[in-house]
C-alpha cells in the first residue's frame, strides 16, 4: 500500500510518515554510514533496514546507543536477537527456522550422516547448533563440521 493510498483512506490521521531512503550499496560500511546520517542529521524515529545480517549487526549497535528502533525484514541470523538489543525488531523468521526443512531433506534422501559446511563468521556459525540439533533429533549423525574461512574467494573453493 502506498503512503498516498493510506492517507487518502485515513485523512483524519495527523501523524505523517516521511521516508528518507538511503542506499548502502550492499556494504556494511555503507549501511552504518547511512544509519548514522539518518540518526544524527535527519533525527529519524526509526530505521527500516538493513538488508543483511552483517549490516544489521553494526546498525543495531547504533540504534541501541541512540535509542532508535532498527526494523529489518531480511536480517535472519539468530545471533542478532538478544536481550542486549532492545531496539532491534526482526520482521522475518531467523535462520534457525530453516533447519527442520534442511533436516527433512537429509532424511528424505535416506542419509544417515551429514556434514554441515559454513563460513567462519558469527553468522555462518549461528545456525550450526540449531542444524546439528535438528539432524540429531532424527538420528542423523553429524561426525564433524567443515568451516570455510571468511577470506576465501569463490575461486579457492573446489569440490
Amino acid at each position: 500500500m502506498a503512503l498516498s493510498d493510506f492517507y487518502a483512506t485515513h485523512a483524519s490521521y495527523r501523524t505523517r510518515l516521511v521516508l528518507n531512503p538511503r542506499d548502502s550499496k550492499s556494504a556494511v560500511i555503507g549501511a552504518a554510514t547511512a544509519a548514522l546520517d539518518l540518526i544524527k542529521n535527519v533525527e529519524v524515529k526509526a530505521i527500516i533496514g538493513p538488508q543483511t545480517s552483517m549490516q544489521a549487526n553494526f546498525v543495531i549497535n547504533l540504534g541501541n546507543e541512540s535509542h532508535v528502533p532498527i526494523i529489518s525484514f531480511s536480517a535472519t541470523s539468530p545471533s542478532l536477537t538478544s536481550l542486549r538489543s532492545p531496539y532491534f525488531l526482526r520482521a522475518t523468521q531467523n535462520d534457525s527456522f530453516q533447519v527442520h526443512a534442511i533436516s527433512s531433506i537429509v532424511q528424505a534422501f535416506g542419509w544417515r550422516e551429514a556434514v554441515p559446511i559454513y563460513i567462519d563468521n558469527e553468522f555462518g556459525e549461528g545456525i550450526i547448533p540449531y542444524l546439528t540439533n535438528a539432524l540429531q533429533s532424527i538420528n542423523i549423525r553429524v561426525p564433524y563440521q567443515s568451516v570455510i574461512p571468511s577470506s576465501t574467494t569463490d575461486d579457492q573453493i573446489t569440490l
